[in-house]
C-alpha cells in the first residue's frame, strides 16, 4: 500500500533495533529518534582522544541529528519544512541552550511544536541528544 510505506534507508546509520527510519501513513510520515550516529557507527560531535578523554558538543551533535532528520524526510519525499512536530530527549538540560542556539538555525516559531525533556541516557554514552519528529507531506493525487 503506497500510502503506508516504511524504509530503512541505504547508507544512513543503520537503526539499532528492528525498526525502520521512518513510517508514511497516509499524508503524515513519522521519522523514528534519529541521532549523530554516522553509518560507519562513529558520531558527530563525539572525538575520544588516545588516553580516552571523551568530548562531546551538543551543537555539532544537533546540527547532525537535524540533518539527519532532513535526510530520512528526503526519502520519503518531505523536508525539514514539512516538520508539525519534534519530541528532543537531551541527556542534560545543561545542554539546552546550546541546542536551542542550534534550533533556531533551523526553525523559528512558524516551525514545528516542540517538546524537549530531560532523559537519564540514551542508546550510547556519547550521545547527547535525540530526536523523533513527524511531518506532514500530502501525498499526490492522481489526476484522472
Amino acid at each position: 500500500m503506497a500510502d503506508h510505506k516504511a524504509g530503512v534507508i541505504q547508507g544512513k546509520a543503520v537503526p539499532r533495533g528492528r525498526f525502520p527510519h521512518y513510517r508514511r501513513a497516509g499524508d503524515f510520515i513519522f521519522v523514528s529518534g534519529t541521532s549523530s550516529r554516522r553509518p560507519d557507527n562513529t558520531f558527530e560531535g563525539a572525538q575520544a582522544d588516545a588516553m580516552g578523554v571523551t568530548t562531546l558538543d551538543i551543537r555539532a551533535q544537533s546540527r547532525a541529528v537535524i540533518r539527519n532528520i532532513a535526510d530520512i524526510l528526503a526519502h520519503a519525499g518531505a523536508g525539514l519544512e514539512d516538520m508539525v512536530e519534534a519530541q528532543v530527549f537531551l541527556v542534560s538540560m545543561n545542554d539546552f541552550g546550546g541546542f536551542n542556539e542550534v534550533w533556531a538555525e533551523f526553525f523559528d516559531e512558524n516551525g514545528p511544536t516542540r517538546t524537549t525533556v530531560a532523559v537519564h541516557q540514551l542508546p550510547h554514552p556519547h550521545l547527547l541528544i535525540e530526536i523523533r519528529a513527524v511531518a506532514y507531506k500530502p501525498l499526490p493525487t492522481s489526476q484522472e
